[in-house]
């Protein structure tokens, strides 16, 4: 009866959620207080809940301060300068603009949060695409690529729903997988580079004359002088390819209207590497929270966080207090500045926190009366025995698909507990069915589920069926180096 009442609990919840019949939060209150009293667990529902809350208070704090601490340091302008060189160096170079992007995404994520990571990254990049004319598929491609892949940080979704599900510190979810997610990273970057390299070429073949050829190239000092273009072949001095028809006009310097056209497109690439517009967006050049002066202190600040971090010797949701108190305290001594740009972020904070308490009714009613412990008994009789010491990697192959077609919430609350349960009685420990869980992240944020990838193609007014064709493989791709290394450094293992 538990086993049905388990199986029955989770498939309503993930039904409810993913039909968005009721909202993760309900779901995750409502629905296992009903299949606890149908146990006949009836006042005891609530010991159970309340020591589950206990137990995720850790998690709390640090999502809480985690969240806010990356919010003020967006908020003073510490990824303003990076964002602002990166447009410069760039240029118009199309393989360095789609490696900026793989690198701007990859700072502003983070902050935990994947749509203000594309509202900063489209804002800022969307503009040099168009003027260029990259296709805002690869935009979309490497902000999706690089945001999943760096959404395993611990005051992201999937590793603090991992934490909470099976009662983990999350640094020790997150701090061994460092490697693989490095390595995910290299795999990201490189497929940014040739998505780039890809652009560069198709761009040279659909329009030689702006982005010129070995024996041509389209000199932009040149053409504001002048509109001529610096050759070293013959037949070019007009400006235009071999066997092009030339424009007429009467303007231009040397009674040609090609100068005019190279003069147009010039200005569109200055216009380019000058940067675009980011009034009204999170990176307001104007905002009135900008902290110029403090750059150092909070670099310096955020990269001792940074380090603190790896080092693992203070707790993380301690470390993220004492950062989010130093970080109020020197960028804003007013105390009414403090609760204002506190409030900004509470929105945040309270959405993710919130899911994080009505989690305890899920797994307090699970653990609580016992239906975890019937599920996963019954999948060890299911299970062949030969399968039983992989099966944390056989949860991070599940996770790809899985967290595709599922929320987190539903595969991190409903699916994990019974897989780690199962892992137990093979001698795998709890943490490395999570650690393996959070390496199908590079997919779950391609999928339709997922509110920030629909906002991602929606500015970049990208189809999402486009999205998907370029995106998916190479997501996977990413995903399954990231569980291999991770088996390879031995933090996910295989038990005999």
């Amino acid at each position: 009866m538990l086993v049905l009442l388990g199986f029955a609990m989770v498939a309503t919840f993930m039904a409810l959620i993913m039909t968005k019949r009721m909202t993760p939060l309900l779901a995750l209150i409502l629905v296992p207080t009903i299949f606890g009293l149908f146990t006949g667990a009836g006042l005891g529902l609530g010991d159970m809940i309340l020591e589950a809350v206990g137990q995720m208070a850790p998690t709390a704090a640090l999502l809480m301060f985690a969240i806010a601490y990356f919010g003020i340091m967006i908020d003073v302008g510490l990824f303003d300068r990076l964002v602002n060189w990166i447009v410069r160096v760039v240029g118009h170079d199309p393989a360095k603009v789609v490696m900026g992007t793989a690198l701007l995404t990859a700072v502003i994520s983070l902050d935990g949060d994947g749509s203000t990571t594309f509202i900063v990254v489209t804002s800022a990049l969307l503009p040099v695409y168009h003027r260029l004319g990259l296709s805002p598929v690869v935009l979309t491609c490497v902000a999706g690529l690089t945001n999943g892949t760096l959404n395993i940080v611990p005051w992201g979704g999937p590793t603090v729903r991992a934490a909470a599900a099976l009662n983990v510190d999350a640094a020790e979810i997150f701090v061994p997988m460092i490697p693989s997610l490095l390595v995910g990273l290299a795999v990201v970057f490189v497929f940014a580079w040739f998505l780039g390299l890809a652009e560069r070429r198709r761009l040279r073949r659909e329009d030689p004359a702006r982005w010129g050829r070995p024996e041509q190239r389209f000199d932009a000092d040149s053409a504001t002088s002048g509109g001529k273009v610096t050759s070293a072949g013959p037949g070019t001095g007009t400006g235009g390819a071999p066997g092009e028809p030339q424009p007429t006009g009467t303007g231009g310097s040397s009674g040609s209207g090609a100068g005019v056209g190279l003069l147009e497109r010039t200005e569109a690439v200055t216009a380019a590497a000058e940067g675009p517009d980011l009034s009204d967006t999170a990176l307001d050049p104007n905002r009135d929270t900008l902290r110029p002066r403090l750059f150092v202190f909070n670099l310096v600040l955020t990269v001792v966080i940074m380090g603190l971090l790896i080092a693992d010797i203070v707790p993380l949701a301690y470390l993220f207090m004492i950062g989010t108190a130093l970080a109020l305290l020197v960028n804003f001594p007013n105390v009414k500045k403090q609760a204002e740009v506190l409030g900004n972020h509470s929105s945040s904070i309270v959405a993710v926190v919130s899911m994080v308490f009505a989690a305890a009714v899920l797994t307090g009613v699970l653990t609580g009366t016992g239906m975890v412990e019937a599920m996963s008994q019954w999948l060890v009789d299911v299970i062949p025995d030969s399968m039983g010491p992989i099966l944390a990697v056989l949860t991070g192959l599940i996770s790809i698909p899985a967290t595709f077609f599922m929320s987190n919430d539903a595969f991190y609350f409903g699916i994990l507990p019974v897989l780690a349960e199962t892992g137990a009685h093979y001698g795998i420990p709890a943490v490395d069915m999570a650690r393996a869980s959070i390496t199908g992240q590079p997919v779950h944020m391609q999928s339709p589920l997922v509110p920030a990838i629909l906002l991602l193609v929606s500015m970049a007014k990208v189809d999402l069926g486009d999205h998907h064709k370029k995106v998916l493989w190479r997501a996977c791709i990413v995903a399954l180096v990231m569980l291999a290394s991770g088996v390879l450094f031995g933090v996910i293992g295989i038990y005999s």
